[in-house]
């Protein structure tokens, strides 16, 4: 993988592409969730880059992605996103997002319904007002003091273990979140302001329709939020096929690579 930035008025977003861009191959952009960086698709980018053309990046704000400043929106990401592709002349992309990088995948297909050639949800939810209540959007929007006020090793403790039930993804979360020890206000500010911009998107009551084939994911165990009642929502209403993960949690694809990895294999060559 070849490490490369990208200017931006609020800060230098960094990340990673195959060693050459194949325009006759399918390409992969992989984006983390919130508070995790590029090192979450690991297992994929080991699995996938040998087949088609792979993109990672650290998100706006996260790891070397930093520092950034903390003003912009859920739409601002998905433009940058844009802007990075077409500069690496990346064109009908298949973006799979997990958690926060699913809404950035949903925020992408508004901004650019004709771009996608698929979108694959891991462990994320719907982007649409019509699945939030009132309370649940109220507390995304003040989520900064609880995070910085919470004690930290309690918060790193409940970070791993509340997102990852394998031995490997608990490690793998956990070495991601040690790199804020110390600058919990940092943390703090970086989560606040995600959970932020994802409630104003919602509000937004925009459509978000994904008029690309989709894939939904979602671990069994996950216990983040609502993602499993969002999922089963988001399924029903849309007929986008929903596949549970065995054994997995929050993040099912370090907790069960082997089979996330081929739920997109088989969806790419499908589409394909």
């Amino acid at each position: 993988m070849i490490a490369k930035t990208y200017q931006t008025s609020k800060g230098t977003i960094h990340y990673w592409v195959g060693n050459k861009i194949d325009g006759m191959k399918t390409t992969l952009v992989f984006l983390p969730g919130l508070t995790a960086d590029h090192r979450l698709f690991d297992k994929q980018i080991k699995y996938f880059e040998d087949k088609y053309n792979v993109f990672v990046w650290d998100a706006p704000g996260h790891a070397l992605s930093w520092p950034f400043e903390l003003t912009f929106s859920l739409m601002d990401k998905a433009g940058w996103l844009d802007e990075i592709l077409m500069l690496e002349e990346i064109h009908r992309p298949v973006i799979i997002g997990q958690s926060m990088g699913g809404y950035v995948g949903q925020a992408y297909a508004q901004l650019f319904p004709d771009k996608l050639a698929g979108f694959i949800s891991i462990d994320s939810a719907p982007l649409q007002r019509k699945y939030v209540t009132a309370a649940e959007l109220w507390l995304l929007k003040r989520m900064e003091p609880v995070y910085r006020h919470f004690p930290w090793k309690l918060l790193l403790k409940l970070g791993t273990t509340g997102v990852a039930v394998s031995a490997y993804g608990r490690a793998l979360m956990r070495d991601m979140m040690i790199a804020y020890s110390g600058d919990q206000e940092r943390y703090a500010k970086l989560a606040g302001h995600g959970f932020r911009i994802l409630a104003e998107a919602m509000e937004a009551d925009l459509p978000y329709r994904i008029g690309c084939p989709a894939l939904l994911l979602c671990g069994e165990k996950d216990q983040a939020g609502s993602c499993i009642r969002y999922n089963k929502a988001w399924h029903k209403n849309t007929g986008i096929r929903l596949v549970w993960i065995k054994g997995a949690g929050h993040n099912s694809n370090t907790d069960e690579p082997d089979a996330v990895n081929a739920l997109i294999e088989r969806f790419v060559r499908d589409i394909s």
